[in-house]
């Protein structure tokens, strides 16, 4: 069981969000604390940890926000207590031991001061860093709507951006990955389906991008959703913009990121009101196999012996094994329990959503596909292998007479699509870009050639 807990990370990176905390005001609280703090805490000489703090301005002067270490986890942690008084910095986080005192400095860029962890006290210039989003006011017009899928109770609420004359427009909607998501798949600091909406809608492309079932302005309960009911509120979205005059019905199209992918293929079989889809990291091999990927991945990135990564692969197959065979859920916890499995993670690991990504052959809905399709990946994607991945999309496209498949593979970047040094999650946060150019240009290119009035 020596990698027991390195497979129980990879199931749960679907899970990775950034969840907000209650935390006090400050005695003089400052807008200008609100963002996105990177920096380095020096160990020796030679060795130095990352460090981000991700602050968000609240009523009444009161902060929250995460802290995360990328070099200890990939992992975000709530901030218990934030204050600033006359330059003053104080970050507090129980749920490590850890506090924070530094000095704002004038121009509001840099804190500079001290982490402090049970006997260590460290060094810490942390600096603000800028997001890669568009500043307002837009050149193209922005709208909240809400729309509902009928079929299963649920309003999806949403924001839809389109050029500001001119029109009817091509349109696409984007699908959010695994987890629940809002409306921009805000992950750390970074909102990369705003900064997609708004190329997109730069070059003539109307933008459709929702809050996830339960997330935001999106009523529903996913407690027992899975990917199929997803696709059900993508169709609600395509039905909704066929009601919209600006939109043009027969150029709309879907761009999903990673499991999303699955779901915008889903939602394009057995239609014709689907003109064209992207699948930005999106699998082409059944969920368990991803994770296996990933596994083995990180493992082979880190070193670890063969050996190891085997045996790691084993207990992650067990796992697997009990979640697919065993339809009693009490039994089901009992062996998991048995395995090692926290409840928590039993709790997630018998999801119907989680019993449909294991299962779920990707490649049976890619063969009824008829649209044009552009696949993509990152060559550093760690979530979702382009080696693995790509070939068996294109495979299943061609297999069903797909007569407009592109696949591609991006050099440097990772699951994200920003440009990495590793591509594992650790660090998501640490790079300051959201999304590279090339994967924009690519995206962009693709779709205005396959949505020019012939």
């Amino acid at each position: 069981m020596a990698g027991a807990r390195v497979w129980v990370l990879a199931l749960l990176w679907w899970a990775l969000a950034v969840f907000p905390a209650r935390v006090g005001a400050g005695p003089a609280p400052a807008p200008s604390l609100a963002g996105a703090w990177l920096g380095r805490s020096q160990l020796s000489p030679v060795a130095s940890r990352r460090a981000v703090f991700i602050i968000q301005a609240g009523p009444g002067g009161s902060f929250s926000g995460v802290f995360v270490s990328p070099d200890q986890s990939p992992f975000a942690i709530a901030l218990s207590r934030v204050s600033l008084g006359n330059g003053q910095v104080t970050i507090e986080v129980d749920a490590v031991g850890g506090r924070y005192e530094g000095t704002l400095n004038q121009e509001g860029t840099q804190m500079d001061g001290r982490w402090m962890q049970g006997p260590a006290s460290l060094p810490l210039v942390v600096q603000r860093v800028e997001p890669q989003e568009p500043p307002k006011p837009y050149p193209y017009l922005e709208e909240e709507v809400t729309y509902s899928n009928t079929a299963d109770a649920v309003t999806l609420a949403g924001t839809l951006t389109r050029p500001p004359a001119g029109g009817p427009f091509p349109a696409v909607i984007l699908i959010s990955g695994s987890g629940q998501s809002d409306r921009d798949e805000t992950l750390f600091w970074h909102r990369p389906f705003l900064v997609l909406a708004d190329y997109l809608t730069r070059h003539g492309i109307a933008v459709l991008r929702v809050d996830d079932r339960g997330v935001g302005g999106s009523t529903g309960d996913v407690s027992q959703a899975t990917s199929a009911d997803f696709a059900r509120d993508v169709r609600a979205g395509i039905e909704y913009l066929q009601t919209r005059r600006e939109i043009d019905p027969r150029r709309l199209g879907l761009i999903g990121h990673s499991d999303g992918g699955s779901i915008a293929s889903l939602a394009a079989v057995d239609t014709n009101d689907i003109a064209f889809i992207v699948l930005m990291a999106g699998t082409g091999v059944p969920g368990d196999v991803v994770i296996e990927g990933q596994i083995v991945s990180r493992l082979k990135l880190a070193g670890v012996d063969p050996g190891v990564i085997d045996a790691t692969l084993q207990a992650q197959r067990r796992v697997i094994d009990v979640v697919k065979s065993e339809t009693d859920p009490n039994r089901a916890r009992e062996k998991l329990r048995d395995l090692g499995c926290s409840d928590a993670q039993i709790q997630k690991l018998l999801l119907p959503w989680f019993y449909f990504f294991i299962t779920h052959d990707p490649q049976e809905t890619l063969r009824k596909v008829k649209c044009p399709v552009l696949a993509i990946n990152g060559a550093l994607d760690m979530q979702v292998l382009a080696a693995v991945n790509l070939p068996a999309i294109e495979q299943a496209l061609r297999e069903g007479g797909n007569p407009d498949v592109t696949v591609q593979e991006l050099p440097r970047l990772n699951h994200l699509f920003q440009t990495a040094e590793t591509g594992w999650l650790d660090e998501y946060a640490w790079i300051a870009e959201t999304l590279a150019p090339p994967a924009l240009e690519t995206i962009g290119t693709w779709i205005e050639m396959r949505t020019k009035p012939k």
